[in-house]
């Protein structure tokens, strides 16, 4: 809960001041604003210092292991319409951007993190158009490729997102997926087309890489 009579800073200003740039692990082209220890993050949030921290702060193995294969495999991006769902940090939007795409739009719906989005897309020198919404139960959007990291981790958002990038598979788009293999990933319907090893904010007090699957979604072209 947000503390009494404290109101919340600037965005961007806060972010700026408190979350230094640095390159992402297994990722030395992006250079991010990212977390630390003393960073504060919960006056920015409204949270109290106890409570989780947001998750677009910090890098999560989903992501990563997507930007690292788009970065890797441009041909996946070139020319098209990418949408990154779920953006975070923009880490995915941002690799696609950089990888060739033609148009990409991240969408979270965490204001602060299209506050964050905007400043690292400024700092790799991308162009990335940012809206802060929830998208999941709306029609498809008019883009050629969704790009979905780390939506797996909450049985409930799980099936939002899966029921979304069904109805969006089933329009034409391709759907990509980046995660780590977590509870809620349902693989059943996906098809691995990529592994990587990479850092994972989410994989507790070890800080190694870990390894992470891309995955597209069944009926993919």
């Amino acid at each position: 809960m947000k503390r009494p009579g404290i109101p919340n800073p600037d965005p961007a200003a806060f972010i700026k001041a408190n979350l230094p740039i640095s390159p992402v692990p297994s990722i030395p082209e992006i250079r991010l604003h990212t977390a630390g220890p003393a960073s504060g993050l919960w006056r920015l949030a409204g949270r109290r210092e106890a409570d989780p921290p947001p998750y677009w702060a910090y890098p999560w193995a989903g992501g990563a292991v997507l930007a690292r294969h788009l970065l890797d495999q441009p041909e996946t991006v070139a020319g098209r319409r990418v949408l990154d769902l779920g953006a975070g940090s923009g880490l995915v939007a941002i690799a696609a951007a950089k990888a060739g795409a033609g148009a990409v739009t991240a969408v979270d719906i965490d204001a602060n993190a299209v506050a964050a989005i905007g400043l690292n897309a400024a700092i790799n020198g991308v162009d990335i158009v940012a809206r802060a919404a929830d998208i999941i139960e709306d029609a498809p959007p008019e883009i050629d490729l969704l790009v979905v990291g780390d939506l797996f981790y909450d049985p409930a958002l799980a099936l939002r997102v899966m029921a979304f990038l069904r109805r969006c598979r089933a329009s034409g788009i391709e759907v990509l997926i980046g995660d780590p293999e977590r509870a809620y990933l349902p693989q059943s319907e996906l098809s691995r087309i990529a592994t990587h090893a990479v850092a994972d904010f989410g994989g507790g007090s070890s800080r190694g890489a870990v390894p992470a699957g891309v995955f597209s979604l069944f009926g993919n072209g």
